[in-house]
């Protein structure tokens, strides 16, 4: 195996990891997210109930990378419907967590809050690890005493603000996550995700992947994840089937629920090459679409959009084709370089035409470009088109090539002035490779460096 693939199995495994931070109001819990994945994304402030939407982002700790939630908004009027809230929330972050952290205030000591709180995770079969932030001093770490009562094991005492403590306790969470002894799919082979919002058809369109012949397909069980990776070898291909049938169906869909669909998609989209985003003719983009959109962005996964139940829309002219394809460009920009198929997974139009592209958008993935191709077709074109002087210096790109053994197709150009070139010139460069080159569907990393 080759050190690329041994460094992809090591990733692979990492990012299936998934943390979720729960508790009471106005303990912490965004500030605890900022600090986790080194970001200002949720709002902080002293008022309870203050995040209202459901943050995710990534925590990198000595080697590992593992996705967050933050597990806010329990704030309700009437005290039934909160503990109903509170029930609701912490169930499912226990469901689709590795692990969870169970934040409570060290300053205010045991609330009823949480003792409902801890009742329900002392239930739970997940790693529970007790986080008592607002820990800003030694002296304040003797009142975590009483959170022994809770039945949780030792609290870890923190302060999010500062950060002190936060490494310990990643410490401890590396060393929760759950240890995979079954067999892993061959790094070699593709690994196709079926993703999409619920009730958009993705169970229908696995089956008519699969068909009624099981004999040729070969259930693998998964390794730290609810994943099932199905072995499809019909018709010439040879690829994993990453499934999310964990999904809910849309008549459970709620606020939460719907989040935390979103999160089943996460795992499948961050052990995957190549996502297949169904949507649904019938409704158009949604927001919930370009949650997951925006998801596999940011994990650089190669993408192929597919436009479900098309037989069900009554005017299938190509004119109605085009403004449905330039509807989702616009939506997905500035990536906009993927392909689109119009099909039904129920009739089973174009249903080989999916596969045919996946398959297709994966080996641009793997694209290799010979530096001397490289530098022949783009350097008469940076030299017709320099990039904008500044501040009175010329900017001269002398080389460029790829680097190989990357996730994803990543190219250097090498400049005098590379702090000068700013990012339109870089989507400049880029286009022009991917006009060059076959690059559909996947994403494309450009960098700039010192001569």
């Amino acid at each position: 195996m080759t050190v690329r693939s041994s460094r992809m199995v090591i990733t692979w495994i990492d990012m299936a990891n998934l943390v979720a931070i729960v508790g009471r109001p106005n303990v912490g819990k965004s500030t605890l997210f900022n600090r986790l994945t080194q970001t200002r994304h949720a709002i902080v402030s002293d008022e309870a109930g203050t995040t209202r939407d459901r943050q995710y982002g990534k925590c990198q700790w000595t080697g590992h990378e593992f996705s967050v939630v933050d597990t806010g908004g329990w704030v309700v009027n009437s005290d039934d419907i909160f503990e109903e809230e509170i029930r609701k929330q912490v169930t499912l972050a226990t469901e689709e967590a590795d692990v969870v952290l169970f934040l409570v205030d060290n300053q205010n000591g045991v609330t009823d809050l949480d003792e409902q709180v801890a009742g329900i995770l002392r239930r739970c079969k997940k790693p529970v690890i007790l986080v008592c932030n607002k820990t800003d001093n030694n002296d304040q770490i003797y009142q975590s005493a009483e959170f022994y009562s809770l039945g949780l094991g030792d609290p870890y005492c923190i302060s999010a603000a500062t950060g002190s403590g936060t490494g310990d306790l990643l410490d401890m969470v590396i060393e929760k996550f759950p240890k995979s002894s079954e067999e892993m799919p061959d790094e070699d082979i593709p690994r196709f995700a079926v993703v999409g919002r619920p009730n958009v058809g993705k169970s229908s369109i696995v089956n008519a992947f699969i068909g009624e012949d099981r004999n040729i397909v070969t259930d693998i069980a998964g390794t730290t994840r609810d994943s099932i990776y199905t072995r499809y070898t019909k018709f010439g291909f040879d690829f994993y089937l990453v499934d999310t049938a964990g999904i809910r169906r849309k008549n459970k869909v709620s606020e939460d629920l719907e989040f935390y669909s979103v999160m089943r998609s996460i795992r499948s989209i961050e052990n995957s090459d190549v996502c297949i985003l169904m949507l649904d003719a019938t409704r158009g983009i949604e927001s919930q679409d370009m949650n997951i959109f925006q998801i596999i962005q940011k994990n650089q996964k190669s993408l192929v959009v597919v436009v479900n139940k098309w037989d069900l829309v009554p005017d299938k002219t190509q004119k109605v084709m085009d403004e449905f394809e330039y509807a989702i460009r616009q939506r997905m920009a500035p990536f906009d370089d993927f392909p689109i198929i119009f099909g039904s997974a129920l009739t089973k139009q174009r249903i080989f035409k999916v596969l045919e592209t996946a398959k297709d958008v994966y080996e641009n993935r793997h694209r290799k470009v010979s530096t001397r191709k490289l530098n022949e077709e783009m350097l008469p074109l940076i030299e017709a088109y320099p990039p904008p002087s500044m501040k009175g210096k010329y900017i001269k790109i002398k080389y460029c090539s790829q680097v190989p053994d990357t996730r994803v197709p990543t190219f250097v150009f090498y400049a005098n002035l590379p702090q000068y070139i700013k990012e339109p010139y870089k989507r400049f460069l880029e286009n022009k490779i991917r006009e060059r080159w076959d690059f559909s569907g996947t994403p494309i990393n450009l960098f700039v460096r010192q001569k």
